[in-house]
């Protein structure tokens, strides 16, 4: 069944550290400062920085967003700055990009530490000056957008391996947000399973799911979710649809949920390498269980039983 939990701007919680991120997320929308959300796949970056704009004075100006990773150094000038006729091969008329387009509002950068160090130049005068020239233009087009900046990646790493400019990156993480993994997210990952249960079935199955096995809820909530809260959602529709009756079980999950290697390995080289995967666990953290859970992405729990399964002390 559906349990009760913290609605804020299409994100849903019952973490106290989710609740920390909702607070930041209203103390720095009242202001105009760049903001950079920084977390892994799948936690929800998109979600955060809508909240942002929604929150803020800018609310009723354009919301635009760019995965910077999708695009050529060259496409990703046009789709950032705009292009005039005739700049490059294809460019039959003058193109809006996206910093005009969403004037008055808010733009986010998604992926920004694809973005290339040359359009890295260009991307810093539009944040100090809020002007910028479209490519194979002259004159400067002036706006007034707010960039949040998104990523998976640790800019201040990027800066030492000379992939970001510094002084871009002190413009983008004025105000840094961290998302948490879904996996140290105490009781959302059984919260957010039953939304999508409630929720996903309608476009997906007839199934009126009431319960979830218990042995179904342990492979859940000892899954490391890798994919954080997307994986989740798709693992839930996977069950809906693979499944029969009123109940989900271990037969509905996928494969990686269920303890399974990939298709086609050997079942006792995926056992042998899971193994060692746990032996090295326990070396680096002399032994401690909670350590080496935390550095498998594993629960306490899943360890013990995997010490079990594998006869390990």
């Amino acid at each position: 069944m559906l349990q009760h939990m913290e609605q804020f701007e299409g994100l849903l919680t019952r973490s106290e550290v989710m609740m920390e991120v909702f607070e930041k997320v209203r103390r720095v929308a009242s202001t105009s400062a760049t903001v950079l959300i920084r977390g892994e796949s799948g936690t929800g970056k998109e979600l955060v920085a809508k909240a942002i704009h929604r929150q803020s004075a800018r609310c009723a100006g354009p919301f635009r967003a760019v995965n910077c990773a999708t695009f050529t150094p060259e496409l990703l000038a046009s789709e950032l700055f705009g292009h005039v006729k005739g700049a490059f091969t294809g460019a039959v008329k003058d193109r809006a990009g996206l910093f005009e387009l969403a004037n008055g509002g808010s733009l986010l950068l998604d992926e920004i530490a694809e973005v290339p160090l040359p359009l890295q130049a260009q991307l810093l005068r539009v944040l100090q000056e809020q002007s910028f020239t479209p490519v194979g233009g002259t004159d400067s087009i002036h706006v007034d957008v707010r960039v949040l900046a998104a990523t998976n990646k640790a800019l201040r790493q990027e800066v030492q391996e000379g992939r970001f400019r510094s002084d871009l990156m002190y413009r983008v993480r004025v105000i840094p947000i961290y998302l948490p993994r879904l996996a140290i997210r105490e009781g959302d990952v059984e919260m957010l399973s039953w939304h999508f249960i409630e929720t996903e079935h309608r476009g997906v199955s007839t199934r009126k799911v009431k319960e979830i096995e218990p042995a179904a809820l342990e492979a859940i909530l000892d899954y490391a979710w890798p994919g954080n809260v997307r994986e989740l959602r798709n693992v839930i529709v996977h069950a809906l649809i693979m499944g029969s009756g009123d109940s989900i079980g271990v037969a509905d999950l996928p494969p990686e949920l269920r303890g399974e290697g990939p298709p086609g390995s050997d079942s006792l080289c995926w056992e042998a390498s899971e193994r060692g995967e746990i032996l090295r666990a326990m070396e680096r953290a002399n032994g401690h269980r909670g350590k080496a859970a935390g550095l498998l992405g594993w629960s306490r729990t899943k360890l013990w039983r995997k010490l079990k399964e594998h006869r390990l002390p």
